[in-house]
């Protein structure tokens, strides 16, 4: 068993580079999400198996380094939606100039033809 044992671990180890096989790029890592990666059944990693004691630590720990980097980036996300909200108020503003010109080129179109 030590043969599928290696597998999970290899599955784990593709989940936490983000370069899986199997599940989608940016799954959350799993007991199921690496049985899955492993070819093997969602459901197949359990609690209750021994041979599975050290394989389901190394997943939580992945996991919980996985929450870690994704909690990260928050500030690079806040500045992110800064910088959109600071360029929304220049387009508005841009349109609000374009529609005032607009209303004295029709002023004085008029003005020229009445």
């Amino acid at each position: 068993m030590s043969g599928a044992l290696d597998e999970y671990r290899q599955a784990l180890q593709r989940l936490e580079d983000g370069q899986p096989q199997v599940v989608p790029k940016g799954t959350r890592i799993t007991n199921d999400a690496v049985a899955l990666e492993a070819g093997r059944g969602k459901g197949r990693i359990k609690r209750s198996r021994a041979m599975f004691v050290g394989l389901i630590a190394e997943i939580a720990s992945a996991a919980e380094r996985q929450s870690k980097s994704s909690h990260d980036s928050g500030p690079a996300l806040k500045a992110a939606k800064d910088r959109a909200g600071q360029y929304r108020r220049l387009w508005e503003e841009a349109l609000a100039r374009e529609a005032l010109l607009l209303m004295a080129l029709l002023e004085s179109a008029g003005k020229w033809l009445g």
